[in-house]
């Protein structure tokens, strides 16, 4: 197994020519550590693979029924229209990953090897696994049990944690399940939470604000009352939505060296003044997305005026309202 030594601080120490402190393989093998699980710049294989995968269970979790069909009943269409739909959200993914590797080339940077790019190549399941967390347990090595969230730490239970867990929570009888069940069958049926709409903080709340902010939409009552329908702030979701490029709010392309046609064996930083003026000064935002979990009609028009309302009592700016299902 490839792995690198964790630092005191907690993060992984990061290579350079004088000290290796990676085990398993030599400094002259340094490229392999940028495969996967990139702590260089953040571009590694997992990123390809979440943008075919991330739809299978968000979009269309009923291909697992259609799976299920008997071969007699399969047609190529039926194929096609199944991996379309699963792999690509119904959208064209236009990052061609098989262009990206076909460019790549491994090339020495200040005494180590790095992978190089040609220079013209520049809430609802989360919630229902939490609910299900300490409820099912995974055996690992030595015959010791695990759950959900700590089967990280052991190879052996990890690698059992499949996508067959969302098929275990579905179809079980357990009562410790029940709620976990009961959200794993509205995204089956696709009965999600509704969006009511989106604020940009002026900084990012901690677990006990959006608690608080839950608290505060639910007693945001407007003028004239709710039309007779009762919202607790059981009935808000609050989420916060971090976009960066895979560095927090860090520029990756400032850890990636570039290769020119001329001379392949050479390569360096590409700096600011070499790229366009249009790329962002920014590389992380944060926005705060409120969900209603009662999904019938009169129900989300009072949340949404709660909303409304809350937002003119916090400051917010004028909210971003979405459509009766969330994006």
């Amino acid at each position: 197994m490839i792995n690198g030594p964790k630092d005191p601080k907690g993060g992984k120490k990061k290579p350079n020519a004088d000290e290796w402190p990676y085990k398993g393989r030599t400094k002259e093998k340094s490229f392999l550590y940028e495969i996967v699980a990139n702590e260089w710049n953040g571009i590694d294989v997992d990123k390809f693979d979440y943008f075919v995968r991330w739809g299978f269970l968000y979009r269309n979790c009923r291909a697992s029924h259609c799976l299920m069909r008997s071969d007699k009943e399969w047609t190529e269409e039926s194929v096609t229209f199944l991996k379309k739909d699963c792999h690509h959200l119904g959208m064209k993914n236009n990052f061609d990953h098989l262009r990206f590797i076909q460019f790549a080339r491994v090339c020495e940077v200040e005494g180590l090897k790095h992978i190089c790019s040609r220079d013209k190549v520049l809430t609802l399941i989360a919630e229902a696994f939490l609910k299900a967390d300490k409820h099912i347990q995974i055996k690992g090595s030595q015959g010791q049990e695990y759950t959900l969230s700590t089967a990280i730490g052991d190879m052996e239970a990890y690698t059992k944690l499949t996508d067959h867990v969302f098929e275990q929570i579905l179809n079980s009888s357990s009562v410790e399940l029940a709620e976990a069940k009961k959200i794993l069958e509205r995204i089956i049926s696709r009965d999600h939470y509704k969006f009511l709409g989106e604020i940009k903080p002026r900084q990012v709340p901690t677990k006990e604000s959006q608690l608080q902010w839950q608290k505060e939409l639910a007693a945001a009552v407007p003028e004239g009352g709710n039309g007779g329908v009762t919202l607790t702030h059981e009935d808000f979701v609050v989420s916060v939505a971090t976009f960066d490029y895979g560095m927090k709010d860090k520029d990756p392309i400032n850890n990636v060296y570039f290769y020119g046609k001329r001379n392949p064996d050479t390569a360096k930083p590409i700096t600011r003044d070499q790229v366009s003026k249009l790329l962002p000064e920014c590389f992380s935002e944060q926005l705060i997305r409120v969900y209603s979990k009662k999904s019938d009609e009169q129900s989300v028009e009072a949340a949404r005026k709660h909303f409304s309302k809350w937002c003119k009592e916090k400051g917010f700016p004028e909210s971003q309202n979405g459509d009766t299902a969330a994006p």
